[in-house]
């Protein structure tokens, strides 16, 4: 079979696949949001650092939907408004989720150390990776074509690392959050069932993030080889 046809039939499982997830996520989230809490996403946040021993991280409220994120250059836990006035099982689990990353910070988790180290490397050669892929496809052929392809290659592998190394991070930070918001007596049994669910169906979308950088860097890797037997 064609490389090329082996790389479409692949995008597509995984556009449909990433279709699916993100669609049950957004459907876990919404019904999620309809549990009620007594606690803020903010007040969680607040109190899960504090519990935490971390005394150098702000909580702050930003603009968007899913915009939530741990930033450990400014040390800030940056919830969206629907996460930091929620007062609900979705924005307990995403608020505590995100305190996970600045508790994995604090206690030099290993992974979370080792995707720091990639972010400036990846971020430069995302700026570049694609330039360098086409230049190689198009002089495919000559030993610029390869030379430049493998480059590309090499480039591409790093963000594909970087997806892969995501995992564990996401996966961990969940653990956290789940295992705290129960400890603290913020979800019971019911509730903490509901954060687990939701937080394992946000983990699947780097899941298939992951599965499709693989997938893209095989194709490339598929098309040099093919390249360098002509």
């Amino acid at each position: 079979m064609p490389t090329t046809t082996i790389y479409w039939i692949l995008f597509l499982a995984i556009a449909i696949a990433s279709w699916l997830v993100s669609y049950s996520l957004k459907r876990k989230f919404e019904r999620y949001s309809k549990e009620s809490l007594p606690f803020t996403g903010c007040e969680i946040a607040e109190r899960m650092l504090r519990e935490s021993g971390i005394k150098d991280v702000r909580v702050s409220c930003v603009r968007g939907h899913l915009t939530d994120h741990y930033n450990p250059v400014t040390k800030t836990v940056n919830l969206s408004d629907a996460v930091y006035h929620g007062a609900n099982v979705a924005a307990a689990a995403v608020a505590a989720h995100e305190c996970g990353h600045a508790v994995q910070h604090a206690r030099a988790y290993a992974p979370l150390q080792m995707r720091s180290v990639l972010v400036p490397v990846v971020s430069l050669s995302s700026q570049w990776v694609s330039w360098i892929l086409l230049m190689g496809m198009l002089l495919l052929g000559s030993n610029a074509g390869l030379v430049l392809l493998l480059i590309g290659i090499a480039l591409y592998a790093m963000t594909t690392l970087f997806s892969f190394i995501t995992l564990p991070v996401e996966v961990n930070a969940s653990k956290r959050a789940v295992n705290w918001l129960q400890e603290a007596g913020i979800t019971d049994r019911y509730t903490s069932e509901m954060a687990s669910d939701a937080l394992h169906s946000a983990a699947y979308t780097y899941v298939v993030a992951a599965l499709s950088s693989l997938a893209t860097l095989v194709y490339y890797i598929l098309i040099f080889l093919g390249g360098s037997r002509k």
